[in-house]
């Protein structure tokens, strides 16, 4: 077997594993609350990649800014982190809001409607033209070595200890602060929070400004490891960021990120191993999706809903 490629391909797929996985953890939230299917998320992440990489233009660009490298990159993640958080509360109080007693289609049909208007808004105003991070000017090129088929970059490893921790603070914020305990009273029941005194609509917008600031983030990721974004760049990492959702388990956190690992290790290993994998990897991930679905509806980590009578 040979080892080195098998290492190689596990650390592409935990980094894109990662990416996926914050975006899928906007989905789970926010299914979990509204049990609304967001499928402008990915265009929030796409959002959020621009947003970073104006950032590094305004602090004068890859390898030109008077700062150092990670004051930089920490500013990029700001910048698209807090845009993206605001922008998720703008579309849920205009977009969602206004449609939260209506059929459920309704919600859906408007989520698609402002996936199509964040793509092109952001033709209209970025061009079609790919914007390069310049990540190897801007934290250099190294790559460490562990054992003797082990390597990584740090941009590879930036991104998955920052998704693991994000995690983690998600996860403590859900489960011992006084906003995650009413999102947790709110996804459990939303009439009857309400009639506990928990103010909903703040709980809601609080929901979508967290998920779509870590939407963000996943963004900036992407641009550091892989280089270059463009407008269209949120369609396919929102369909493979709400697969990984619902492969771990749509409404649950760890669901959420070991979808988003299980989907971008297919997708490595895919095109690494399978016939023809780099060209049909996303049939092989999305078959995974039908299969997952077919042996357990729920997910690996999910509960199958409790109905009420």
């Amino acid at each position: 077997m040979n080892w080195s490629l098998f290492f190689d391909l596990t650390v592409s797929g935990l980094t894109l594993g990662s990416v996926y996985a914050l975006i899928a953890l906007g989905y789970s939230m926010v299914y979990g609350i509204l049990k609304l299917l967001n499928f402008a998320h990915g265009d929030v992440y796409m959002i959020g990649a621009f947003l970073g990489y104006f950032a590094l233009q305004g602090l004068g660009g890859p390898g030109k800014a008077n700062v150092t490298a990670w004051f930089a990159v920490s500013l990029m993640f700001l910048a698209s982190m807090l845009g993206c958080g605001i922008l998720g509360v703008v579309i849920e109080r205009f977009a969602y809001r206004p449609l939260r007693n209506a059929p459920r289609i309704a919600p859906l049909i408007s989520a698609l409607g402002v996936s199509f208007f964040l793509q092109n808004s952001a033709l209209l105003l970025f061009g079609a033209s790919f914007r390069d991070y310049g990540t190897f000017e801007l934290i250099g090129g190294k790559t460490y070595q562990v054992g003797k088929n082990l390597f990584f970059s740090v941009p590879q490893l930036l991104t998955f200890v920052s998704s693991i921790a994000l995690m983690v603070v998600l996860t403590l914020l859900v489960a011992r602060t006084r906003i995650g305990k009413a999102m947790r009273a709110t996804s459990f029941d939303r009439e009857a929070a309400a009639m506990m005194g928990i103010d909903v609509d703040r709980v809601i917008s609080a929901t979508f400004f967290i998920g779509s600031a870590l939407a963000g983030a996943a963004g900036v990721m992407f641009g550091l490891v892989f280089g270059q974004i463009y407008h269209f760049m949120g369609f396919l990492a929102g369909l493979k960021g709400f697969t990984a959702a619902v492969i771990g388990g749509i409404g649950s956190i760890p669901g959420a990120m070991l979808g988003g690992f299980v989907v971008g290790l297919t997708e490595s290993y895919a095109t690494g191993y399978l016939p023809q994998g780099s060209t049909f990897q996303n049939l092989y991930v999305f078959s995974l999706l039908i299969v997952v679905m077919l042996v357990r509806p729920s997910g690996l980590l999910g509960r199958a809903d409790i109905k009420k009578v």
